[in-house]
């Protein structure tokens, strides 16, 4: 029977009260798998439970077979080849536009190097259900519906082949050295929201899942050690460091082993395996434990692998104010993957930089805990977490610069190539690679910087809170985000969104110029770009004092508070976007003035700053 903590019920049981009242599908997985280490293939069986909270009929059903995209001919297969034939800037340079990972290497797969899943037998309530395989999309036609408010239990059997290892899951790969990275390893459920069925192909991007509850049995030889999601529910039999200090560990005869996890309220599972595995792990506190796997041929990076734990722990209380509390009882950074790849409870990464083990943990956050849509809004995983990586890094390492700078610098690059596309463009249907990480991460990432320009960087982080209260494990999508932002700010957003995450329109404002008349000095802004943005401009004087002028953005209907150090902050009547000028004053001489600037703070992607400052010298 499987046991969660009462302090995780509470919070479980909270979030069901505290969150907005839209309807999910809720599923339960038993799975159980028998490897063969040898073949590198195994038989899997699985139980699932699935409840139908929607207002809806469901007449059939998807299941994702994720590895049937390692085959010759997939679709993943067909566009990776196609993005070979573009190219792309990359510095001054132009290259193809490759996933470096993937290139044409599924084409050249053999047999034994194909992955596969399998599907053998489905039943629904114990009856043999009808399918149809759409290569990584199984559909499934009820033979009679599901409906509203109604549970029914699926029964499948499937044989799967391990791929090697090219994106994300795989076997053998020469980086790591890691036997088996196991994830988008079992026929899992395509989710149904108030949208509808979501049957996402994978063609080589993110995921959207249904919330619910693992029990997972897998058998293995008994040399290799695991980690992944979940909790250990034999630890006493598998030892590997698993078990509590003291415990004598009995394995049992043969030359297999069993491993027992469960996994509470998830929407995934994986896990990796090795032989030459080294597990640490330290408990933090009473009710939480961090483990590191890596593979022990890694002798050069041993003691960075060492470091991560004492860096993790470090960042966990900062991470927690800022962002909200981690929930469950276990987080594993395990050695494995082709990169770094979030998973609740764990990541797969192939080092143990700091970049990717606290990108990839900060995904809990905006992957694991939101669930949001990553094929339609991955900005909102990607791009979320990449700002909340570069936070905690500067946390990390007690960096005082501005630590978003990179993220601007990618945006202007690809505004600069002509090949950006809307934020709002499905993850896979963007033309390039290069045009989906960067307005992904990169421009996903300056949305959030951006906001705390727009609103006040101390009301964003009370945004990212509330959005954190509100909508964990509930799905958001965007238009819920600006919801709880404009809730919180007290402005309206709405223009926000549209500009930034639907269309390519940029951002640039300038001083056009500087006169006296009256005793007072004007200045004369141009709103050159088509995005329209509040403005903050910042007076320098040959005495060292200086002056903030504040001018909102008409579609704010409000203003944002003063920050630190603008307490001094002169506000004007709101610039309308139809006006292509403004003018603000100060009483001071312009003799008197060395310096003007738009945004000292650089938090407002201006595609061109060299308009942003004049320096006077009288």
């Amino acid at each position: 029977m499987k046991t969660i903590s009462l302090s995780l019920f509470l919070l479980f049981s909270f979030t069901l009260l505290a969150q907005p009242d839209r309807w999910q599908q809720r599923v339960k997985y038993t799975i159980n798998a028998d490897v063969n280490v040898q073949t590198n293939q195994y038989k899997g069986k699985q139980k699932l439970e699935y409840w139908n909270n929607s207002p809806d009929t469901l007449t059939h059903v998807f299941f994702h077979l994720y590895w049937n995209a390692f085959q010759p001919g997939s679709m993943m297969d067909e566009r990776s080849r196609r993005q070979g034939t573009i190219l792309v800037p990359r510095g001054s340079n132009r290259v193809p536009d490759w996933d470096v990972r993937v290139r044409d290497r599924i084409a050249n797969l053999k047999p034994d190097e194909i992955g596969y899943e399998k599907v053998t037998s489905i039943k629904m309530n114990g009856r043999e259900q009808k399918t149809k395989l759409c290569e990584t999309i199984l559909e499934v036609l009820l033979d009679k519906p599901i409906l509203p408010k109604s549970q029914a239990t699926f029964d499948m059997e499937w044989d799967a082949q391990v791929p090697l290892q090219i994106r994300r899951s795989g076997r053998d790969n020469p980086q790591t050295n890691v036997r088996y990275t196991m994830t988008q390893w079992y026929p899992k459920m395509c989710e149904y929201d108030y949208e509808g069925w979501h049957p996402t192909p994978y063609v080589g991007r993110e995921f959207y899942g249904v919330w619910g509850d693992y029990d997972v049995t897998i058998s293995i030889d008994k040399s290799y050690i695991l980690g992944g999601t979940g909790y250990l529910q034999n630890a006493s039999q598998v030892g590997y460091g698993y078990e509590e200090k003291g415990t004598t560990v009995q394995r049992p005869a043969g030359n297999k082993l069993v491993w027992k996890f469960s996994a509470p309220n998830v929407h995934d599972f994986a896990w990796a395996a090795d032989p030459d595995f080294v597990h640490l792990s330290k408990k933090i506190r009473s009710d939480l434990t961090l483990h590191v796997l890596y593979d022990k041929s890694d002798v050069k990076r041993v003691d960075e692998w060492n470091q991560v734990l004492p860096k993790m722990e470090k960042i966990f209380p900062f991470v927690e104010k800022k962002f909200g509390p981690y929930p469950y009882k276990q987080y594993s950074w395990v050695h494995g993957g082709d990169g770094g790849m979030e998973y609740p409870m764990a990541t797969m990464i192939n080092g143990p930089g700091d970049g990717v083990t606290v990108h990839e943990f900060l995904h809990s956050w905006y992957q694991g805990m939101m669930g949001t849509n990553e094929s339609l809004y991955p900005w909102m995983d990607e791009g979320f977490t990449t700002f909340a990586e570069n936070e905690t890094i500067a946390f990390l390492h007690d960096t005082k610069e501005f630590p978003h700078e990179g993220e601007y610098n990618s945006y202007l690059a690809l505004v600069r190539s002509g090949l950006e596309e809307p934020m709002s463009t499905h993850a896979d249907h963007y033309n390039t690679n290069f045009a989906y990480s960067i307005a992904s991460y990169s421009k996903g990432g300056i949305f959030l910087s951006q906001l705390g320009y727009v609103v006040g960087d101390a009301v964003r982080d009370k945004i990212l809170l509330e959005y954190y209260r509100l909508w964990r494990f509930k799905e958001p999508a965007v238009n819920d985000f600006m919801h709880v932002a404009e809730k919180v700010s007290g402005l309206k957003l709405d223009w926000y969104k549209e500009y930034w995450v639907n269309t390519t329109r940029t951002i640039d404002y300038g001083i056009d110029s500087l006169w006296e008349a009256g005793g007072a000095t004007n200045i004369r802004l141009a709103k050159i770009g088509v995005m329209p943005m509040p403005v903050d401009i910042k007076i320098t004087f040959k005495d060292g004092s200086s002056e903030w002028h504040y001018v909102p953005a008409y579609q704010m209907f409000g203003e944002k508070p003063a920050e630190n150090g603008q307490e001094n902050r002169k506000v004007y009547a709101p610039w309308r976007w139809t006006s292509p000028n403004f003018t603000v004053s100060t009483n001071r001489k312009l003799t008197d003035i060395t310096a003007v600037e738009i945004d000292p703070s650089g938090r407002m992607a201006d595609v061109n700053p060299k308009n942003n400052r004049i320096e006077l010298k009288f």
